[in-house]
């Protein structure tokens, strides 16, 4: 997506004909180009051959599983990758975002939810469009100071506690799952350890949230892990 004036192009892999009329109807409405593929083995082909800006991609494929094209496809792009699967359970959408999706969403699902997910994803697809100064509520990170403010009051922060705001901020709007965060920020032997982020995580939201016992900012998604919401 090299020009603003040029319709971001999806890339939607889904064996399901009703889903992928719906999908196209959703997205073209909405400015999007699409593409279509109706396996997973047409579908790495599409994503090499076109380079869409997006993929959204069903995990129960008839010829090669979703985390199979999931993997094979991170092995060569970090394009963004919207899960769309009717597959709802916990340790799905753990395996999925562990294997590099950026986000998980369950059939059904409503199409505005769908498309704001997707604006998200290609947000987070152009660091280069990015800003040093991120703002969500009433706090402010300059990435570049590193500095946390407030309603323009200073925050202290511990280095674990800037770590994993940074992290997330980083990523808002996507799904970290603990072991992704705990990887990240305490190193690979601490994986198991998600007491740690609970811990640091109840400091962030003491810290920035306007009630952090109903957080607004910091999402926890049950069982999974965490997202920053703007």
């Amino acid at each position: 997506m090299s020009n603003a004036s040029v319709k971001p192009d999806i890339l939607i892999i889904d064996d399901e004909v009703q889903i992928r009329r719906l999908l196209r109807i959703t997205l073209e409405a909405a400015g999007y180009a699409v593409r279509e593929a109706d396996g997973g083995q047409l579908g790495l082909s599409e994503a090499a051959l076109k380079r869409p800006d997006a993929i959204i991609l069903d995990l129960g494929l008839p010829d090669l599983g979703g985390l199979d094209v999931l993997r094979r496809l991170r092995e060569w792009s970090q394009v963004p990758v919207l899960i769309l699967s009717v597959l709802g359970e916990e340790a799905q959408k753990i395996a999925a975002l562990d294997a590099g999706a950026d986000d998980y969403l369950t059939k059904p699902f409503g199409g505005g939810e769908l498309l704001a997910r997707l604006r998200v994803l290609l947000r987070r697809a152009h660091p280069g469009d990015e800003v040093s100064v991120v703002k969500f509520g009433p706090v402010e990170v300059d990435l570049t100071r590193r500095t946390v403010a407030k309603d323009g009051a200073d925050v202290k922060l511990s280095a674990k506690e800037y770590a994993l705001l940074r992290l997330l901020v980083s990523h808002r709007g996507k799904v970290l799952t603990h072991r992704q965060i705990l990887r990240e920020i305490w190193g690979p032997n601490a994986e198991e350890q998600t007491h740690y982020l609970r811990v640091y995580m109840t400091h962030l939201r003491q810290k920035l949230e306007p009630e952090p016992d109903r957080p607004r900012f910091f999402k926890t998604e049950s069982g999974i892990g965490y997202r920053l919401v703007e």
